[in-house]
């Protein structure tokens, strides 16, 4: 299985509605690009960082999955992200495969 993971570190007073859209619009809609066959979100209980930190972890079945939403979906969805969350947040994301 192939885990594609986002880290971001939220401020946080914008942590609520973050968390809010994620949950109710960005999740569900990289969900329909029919890439991944599940997800998770996680907040890091003892980050060093200042502001709230979630990951958001998405299941492929196949590194061609994730290629496909990678080619055809990631900037887009990184990009609608931006425009929201502009300058209240840091991400950034790590390719994993389950051994």
């Amino acid at each position: 299985m192939i885990v594609y993971n986002d880290t971001y570190i939220i401020e946080d007073s914008t942590a609520p509605a973050w968390l809010k859209y994620m949950k109710e619009t960005h999740i569900p809609a990289v969900m329909e690009t029919g890439c991944f066959s599940s997800f998770q979100i996680l907040t890091v209980i003892d980050s060093p960082n200042e502001g709230v930190t979630y990951c958001v972890q998405y299941n492929a079945d196949s590194l061609e999955q994730f290629n496909n939403f990678y080619n055809d979906h990631l900037y887009n969805f990184q990009e609608m992200h931006q425009e929201r969350f502009a300058e209240r947040f840091v991400m950034f994301n790590t390719l994993m495969k389950t051994v």
